[in-house]
């Protein structure tokens, strides 16, 4: 995970620092453009609100991400000075227009979006509202119903969205074998995942599309998630520790022209993440969807994304990532939920590395040529990291918590494979 720019420091709590320590303050997050003063919007593209300080704002310029600025003031006027006085000194203005002030091109791919759930109606309902919002001019919603312990998703869908959204059911539990489900039923050119722990931003599609029209050769394009909400010390902390943002530059990776990274191209979490990614149907159909020995709800508790990124590139296509392709993410809101989440994330990273062998062993040698320089890479940037965060004791744990899931990573995966397969018998 990449540190995020402008994100505030999580304030200590009782749960991470002993008795004495201050009690969180909730932080709103909010969304503003230099281009229209004094308005706010909250995430998912309504508005406009009034906040009150203390906020986290997504600073624009024409519809175009900036990065985030923590901020307070005595009136939402104040508040907006203070945040744009801040922004045009930390950021650099780009002069041209982004893409949400573009029409959409009339020859715009037919796009699917797969969004995966389990067991979480109310999150689904905002995702949904938030993605009928979406400007595009052709797209379908598909709910793929992962494991349901009940039928309220598909009452949901059926009762408050009649014909505008599709349901599938997907009961192997695993979020690889969710999205396999909802690839499957897939119209559009383009097949975009995200989660229904997200609310999307009302260019979205559009922002994905262009960066598809970058080359022909781009088979996946990811974009910037940022938190929807910091109500709580450990949704601060997420954030704080890195979160999920991955930067607010456009990059291009392939193996043509490769990163100086010397773990590349095994080091796909640095190209994005599967709450916000899109791919060409075509290829990610060539490539036999994503390994369902992978992702959360399975022994591998993720790495379903990232083995699909590395699958992409070793495949010989591009992959792209366009911040102005944004989703908002609601982090998980209590301390037990993220230390399960940091474990998570290690595991998933394990899980992939052996996947990303079991499926492309002629990658073998490539690995271990390139482990020596990038274990010393991997060094410096976790000593980078760990002196930029503020609550080191916190950080500590949290990356022991992922170092313990990368070791359970490879165990995990071979457990899943033993899964599916006694599922066929």
């Amino acid at each position: 995970m990449s540190v995020t720019r402008g994100a505030p420091a999580a304030p200590r709590t009782a749960a991470d620092s002993g008795p004495a320590a201050v009690a969180y303050a909730p932080v709103r997050v909010v969304d503003m453009d230099l281009t229209r003063p004094c308005e706010f919007r909250p995430p998912g593209g309504m508005g406009p609100i009034h906040p009150t300080a203390p906020v986290l704002a997504l600073v624009r310029l024409r519809g175009r991400p900036l990065g985030l600025v923590g901020a307070a003031g005595t009136t939402p006027e104040e508040l907006w000075r203070t945040v744009a006085d801040t922004a045009r000194r930390r950021f650099p203005l780009p002069r041209s227009a982004s893409p949400a002030a573009r029409a959409v091109a009339p020859a715009s791919p037919s796009i699917s979006v797969v969004v995966a759930t389990h067991d979480r109606p109310e999150m689904l309902r905002a995702c949904l509202d938030s993605l009928l919002r979406v400007e595009y001019p052709d797209f379908e919603v598909i709910v793929a119903d992962n494991a349901p312990g009940d039928d309220a998703a598909e009452r949901l869908v059926r009762d408050a969205y009649g014909g505008r959204v599709r349901y599938v059911r997907e009961p192997v539990a695993g979020l690889a074998h969710a999205h396999n489900r909802g690839l499957a039923a897939a119209r559009g050119e383009i097949a975009a995942f995200t989660d229904d722990d997200t609310l999307v931003d009302p260019g979205w599609l559009a922002a994905l599309a262009e960066g598809f029209a970058r080359d022909p050769g781009i088979g996946c394009v990811t974009g910037l998630i940022v938190p929807a909400e910091l109500e709580t010390a450990a949704q601060a902390a997420l954030e704080q520790h890195g979160g999920f943002a991955k930067g607010y530059t456009p990059r291009v990776w392939s193996l043509r022209h490769p990163p100086r990274d010397p773990l590349f191209p095994f080091t796909t979490g640095r190209c994005g993440s599967g709450t916000n990614m899109a791919f060409r149907v075509a290829t990610l159909r060539a490539l036999g969807g994503f390994d369902p020995a992978t992702g959360t709800g399975t022994p591998a508790r993720g790495g379903d994304d990232l083995l699909a990124f590395f699958r992409v590139l070793t495949a010989g296509q591009a992959l792209a990532y366009q911040p102005d392709a944004l989703v908002w993410h609601r982090h998980r809101r209590t301390h037990d939920a993220l230390r399960a989440q940091a474990f998570g994330y290690g595991a998933g990273l394990g899980a992939y590395l052996t996947g990303a062998l079991v499926n492309e062993p002629r990658m073998i040698p490539a690995l271990l040529r390139r482990l020596p320089r990038g274990i010393r890479y991997a060094l410096v940037q976790a000593r980078r990291k760990a002196e930029a965060e503020t609550d080191t004791a916190r950080s500590r744990r949290l990356a022991l918590l992922e170092l313990r899931g990368l070791l359970y990573g490879p165990v995990g995966y071979l457990r899943s494979r033993r899964r599916n397969r006694g599922s066929r018998h």
